[in-house]
């Protein structure tokens, strides 16, 4: 061994060769590799959350990444690593193709592949920008990392909107397990949390790279593997700061979120409808210490449309309690509507059975709530009914007497960063003091997207500063506060109710709160500036 090997580190030599290696592979060789580091950076989302496999997971996309010669091998690599991260991470998106497996079940393969091969195009773009960018701008070390870091971003805003967008499982929800984590997300939303997750996670791989000295390497790889735990110091300082858990709720009001836990396969048969619907009036009237002022039921809890049944009206207002609502999803169509649309709508019950509040779902699930280029594929949507769901106009704040204003969304919309309430409140509407999220994950049966999607609706919390409800057909369930911290929370597959207070808004709007997705853009701006400093300086 000569001078100069012995004197460089163990856990470097190893890294560098493990770096060549990588960098080395071709062909198959090479898609296979980057597709299990992506498969490995899918352990760290919920609920496994093994967030250190993200270290050799980008260190490994990075390295390969080195190796390719050209751009389209650099988007090969990107597009292997997205689907072998997407296949893993959205697996469960194909238990929805078996609740009526006789007409579907055939096509769940291709929805998983496809899905993942879809979503793996916004990786490749990543990949590829960072190839682009390397080679103009002859970037390498910390100036490269940056790069692939603000590249990323740009793949993941783009999936965040483009044809009406799927941010599932951006790369911040890994840290979803813990509130004080998650707290980075009210100053830059779920993107700050996605950029220094990224930045730390590639860092390892400045040790096998060119840059400066030993000591300066060392500092800026410590710097950048520390980010994302002084964002989580920083967080534990603001909960601190914060009223204890459960002990800032707004007076009089009395939440009652009810989980009845239908199978799917059971929800819409005709024979099951009146059998559902007089379970989940039983949970409602279970006996409570404190007399509900609100019954929560989830997305399409009556299986009739509601609007149009004043008989079902007026029985269902036996369960309002006295002065207060009944809440819950229900399909609707507008019999003036010579179209013949149909809406998966929420409505609000008084006591009297008046319908005093809707509001009609904006983003559809594709396939689910209808079918994109139905005559061209010849696909029928795996929800009950020939008809394709319809959007509605818009967000809204619903503001009722004796509630404060609350944002209404239902299924998947509240994954959607910086889009969960209106932007400006009707006239005569009060901006919302809280989101409620009506949702039904039976469709996924115990797989892991329950998880991701309530990790999800955490983050919505922590960075609009207000507390989000959420009443899950099965799973799961909860009041979340302001700071993303669950106030109580009904598990997977469980049958009950969840009494709990409705927690204040934060006292102080959060900055993700007043400039939205605008920080994004913000975000993107100042890592450009890091790339260009990097590139002359370290």
């Amino acid at each position: 061994m000569t001078g100069d090997a012995a004197a460089v580190p163990a856990h470097q030599r190893l890294a560098r060769g493990l770096a060549c290696a990588l960098s080395a592979a071709t062909g198959w060789r090479r898609l296979l590799l980057a597709a299990f580091c992506g498969t490995l950076a899918a352990a760290a989302l919920p609920p496994l959350y093994v967030v250190p496999a993200l270290l050799p997971a980008f260190c490994g996309g990075l390295w390969l990444l080195g190796g390719a010669a050209t751009g389209r091998q650099a988007a090969l690599v990107g597009w292997a690593f997205g689907a072998g991260y997407f296949a893993a991470g959205l697996y469960w998106v194909g238990i929805a193709f078996l609740v009526d497996a006789e007409r579907f079940a055939w096509a769940m393969p291709f929805a998983v592949g496809g899905l993942a091969a879809g979503l793996a195009l916004f990786p490749a773009l990543a990949f590829w920008l960072t190839h682009l960018a390397s080679k103009r701008f002859r970037l390498a070390g910390a100036a490269r990392l940056f790069a692939f870091a603000g590249a990323w971003l740009i793949s993941e805003g783009l999936r965040a909107w483009i044809l009406t967008g799927f941010p599932w499982n951006l790369l911040g929800s890994v840290w979803a397990f813990s509130a004080a984590a998650l707290q980075p997300a009210a100053v830059g939303g779920i993107w700050l949390l996605s950029l220094t997750t990224v930045l730390a996670a590639g860092a390892p791989t400045l040790l096998t790279g060119p840059g400066p000295g030993r000591a300066l390497r060392f500092a800026v790889v410590a710097g950048l593997l520390l980010l994302p735990l002084a964002g989580w110091a920083w967080g534990g300082l603001r909960l601190a700061a914060a009223p204890a858990l459960g002990s800032d709720a707004v007076a009089g009001v009395n939440l009652r979120l009810v989980q009845p836990s239908i199978p799917q396969d059971l929800k819409w048969r005709p024979e099951q409808r009146v059998v559902n619907l007089r379970l989940q009036a039983e949970l409602s009237r279970r006996p409570a210490e404190t007399a509900p002022t609100v019954i929560i039921w989830p997305e399409t809890a009556v299986p009739y449309l509601l609007a149009a049944e004043p008989q079902l009206r007026s029985e269902l207002a036996g369960l309002v309690p006295a002065g207060g609502y009944l809440i819950a999803g229900a399909p609707r169509v507008d019999p003036e509507n010579r179209e013949g649309e149909i809406w998966n709508s929420l409505h609000a019950l008084d006591g009297r059975g008046d319908i005093v509040a809707t509001y009609d779902k904006v983003h559809l699930v594709p396939f689910g709530e209808y079918t994109p280029l139905r005559p061209l594929l010849g696909l029928a949507k795996l929800t009950a009914g020939s008809r394709d769901f319809s959007a509605g106009p818009g967000l809204k704040s619903l503001d009722l007497p004796g509630l404060p204003a609350f944002s209404p969304l239902i299924c998947y919309e509240v994954i959607f960063p910086g889009a969960v309430k209106p932007a400006v409140p009707a006239e005569g509407t009060a901006a919302p003091r809280w989101l409620l999220n009506l949702t039904n994950d039976a469709w996924f049966g115990d797989s892991s997207g329950p998880y991701q999607h309530f990790a999800a609706a955490r983050i919505r919390a922590v960075e609009e500063g207000l507390p989000l409800v959420r009443a899950a057909n099965n799973g799961i369930s909860a009041v979340i506060d302001s700071y993303g911290r669950v106030v109580g929370r009904l598990g997977l597959n469980d049958r009950d109710v969840l009494d709990a207070k409705l927690p204040e808004a934060a006292v102080q709007r959060t900055i993700y709160s007043y400039a939205g997705n605008a920080l994004y853009l913000i975000e993107l701006f100042l890592t450009t500036c890091v790339i260009f400093v990097a590139r002359r300086f370290i």
